[in-house]
């Protein structure tokens, strides 16, 4: 009974969510309360809530502070460097945007934190994606992709988490699985290509200057409708601001939408913003370097690294304490939006978790693989990760279904460092997780609907996935 609920609970969070009849915030809480009081615990409702919040509470404290570090950097102009960059590098051509994407997210996410990447990767794209009327669900959904590839670093937690719940060396695990996940990244960058491509042809290639033109005819309808897009005009149909190529340009001073380009939102490179710090680009460029080493080196927790780094961010380039309440109330929003998130999910992972249902589940799976399959539990190990480290945390998969596994491979002759890497294939999806807090990190910033990055996503992720498997096993790693 438990196993059957157990799925169902988490078919009916997918099915509203993505059919938009409630937001995930009240998803996450009301539907596990209701799935609580069928199974007949409601009366340890309060418990398992409590105990999820425990677990729960250092990442949103992490995630606030991270913010508002982040934020504040923003603010002071230290990324905008980075932006001008990736604007003489894309050169308003969609494709380049799209690949520029992943390879800043990539790049981003060798500091091992999915929050850190979705912070400066949507920072320095999104003013980008909205200029020119691209489809924010296109960032969102590579970003999380290419960041759930490079999540499988030794630092990024899901290797670390094999190697303890095994007893094994995360060198061990990580580094023969290299190849593969290169072939990953590589498909990443394709898929970036692809989705680039289709940008391209929904929009044309725009110029960044006075003068924009469009030069690709506009598709009435596309393939598969873009989900989100700035800008985006009637349903199934092109962009207001696009329009077919004429073979003239538009008016000066306009961005070929019949706008000026100063109308539109790219407050993120302001030169002039009152914010910005350029005396102390240095210090806060240092500041960051160090932070991040120190992350990657575990020094101290990273909550209390973030809390202290953005303390310091403040009070070195805002002296004034009005100054620095400003800059905490231009980022609460954020703040409230993801640790609300953050909460929310530590009930849904409660109840999963202390009724039970997440190991019913798991031991139903693993008790209905056939024999025969028991010499290739390492292809099983990696196709279960798939859904499994999507529908549960990292923690609940590592420590409770992996070890299950091991044994079950073990009876078989597979050894348990073959399980923990293909344990790693799944996580190409598992950053675009429900409950994986950074998630609702890129999504707010972004502005984009969870459940349109769901539907969007999800497929890709999971092609990602199964490229990485299939690398896999070609190399004879698994």
């Amino acid at each position: 009974m438990l196993t059957i609920l157990g799925f169902v609970m988490i078919a009916t969070f997918l099915v509203l969510i993505m059919m938009k009849k409630m937001s995930p915030l009240a998803a996450l809480v009301l539907i596990p309360a209701l799935f609580c009081v069928l199974v007949g615990q409601g009366a340890h409702l309060g418990d398992y809530v409590i105990k999820g919040i425990g677990d729960l509470a250092p990442t949103a404290a992490m995630l606030m502070f991270a913010i508002i570090y982040f934020g504040v950097m923003i603010d002071v102009g230290l990324f905008d460097p980075v932006v001008r960059g990736i604007l003489r590098f894309c050169k308003a051509d969609p494709v380049r945007v799209v690949v520029g994407t992943a390879l800043l997210a990539a790049i981003v996410s060798l500091d091992g934190d999915g929050s850190t990447t979705f912070m400066i990767t949507v920072s320095a794209l999104y003013p980008l994606y909205k200029r020119l009327k691209m489809s924010l669900v296109v960032m969102t959904g590579v970003a999380a992709t290419a960041n759930g590839v490079m999540n499988t670093l030794p630092w990024g937690g899901p290797t670390a988490r094999a190697a303890t719940a095994l007893k094994l060396d995360a060198g061990d695990i990580f580094v023969p699985m290299i190849p593969a996940l290169a072939v990953g990244l590589v498909a990443v960058f394709a898929l970036a290509y692809v989705l680039g491509q289709r940008e391209r042809k929904r929009l044309g290639v725009l110029t960044l200057g006075d003068v924009a033109t469009v030069t690709g005819a506009v598709e009435e309808k596309e393939t598969e409708q873009v989900l989100v897009g700035a800008g985006a005009g009637a349903k199934g149909g092109a962009p207001a601001a696009a329009r077919p190529a004429t073979g003239g340009s538009a008016a000066p001073g306009s961005d070929g939408s019949g706008g000026s380009v100063q109308d539109l939102d790219l407050q993120g490179l302001d030169p002039r913003r009152p914010t910005l710090r350029p005396r102390l680009y240095w210090f806060n460029a240092a500041l960051t370097v160090a932070l991040l080493t120190l992350l990657i080196l575990q020094t101290l927790p990273i909550p209390v690294l973030f809390l202290l780094g953005a303390a310091l961010a403040l009070t070195v380039n805002f002296p004034h304490m009005k100054d620095q309440k400003a800059r905490i109330a231009a980022h609460a929003e954020n703040v409230l939006n993801v640790s609300g998130m953050v909460f929310a999910a530590a009930v849904f992972t409660g109840v999963l978790t202390g009724t039970g249902m997440v190991e019913h589940m798991a031991r139903w799976l693993v008790s209905n693989i056939p024999d025969a399959l028991g010499p290739h539990m390492g292809l099983v190990t990696g196709v279960l990760s798939i859904p499994l480290t999507y529908f549960m945390s990292n923690d609940g998969f590592y420590f409770g279904i992996v070890p299950i596994l091991a044994e079950a491979g073990a009876a078989h002759g597979v050894a348990p460092i073959e399980i923990a890497r293909a344990s790693l294939v799944g996580q190409a999806l598992h950053m675009s997780s429900p409950l994986v807090p950074a998630v609702y990190v890129l999504v707010g910033m972004a502005k984009v609907e969870f459940g349109d990055h769901t539907r969007f996503t999800v497929k890709w992720a999971a092609l990602t996935s199964l490229v990485v498997l299939g690398a896999s096993l070609l190399f004879g790693i698994v």
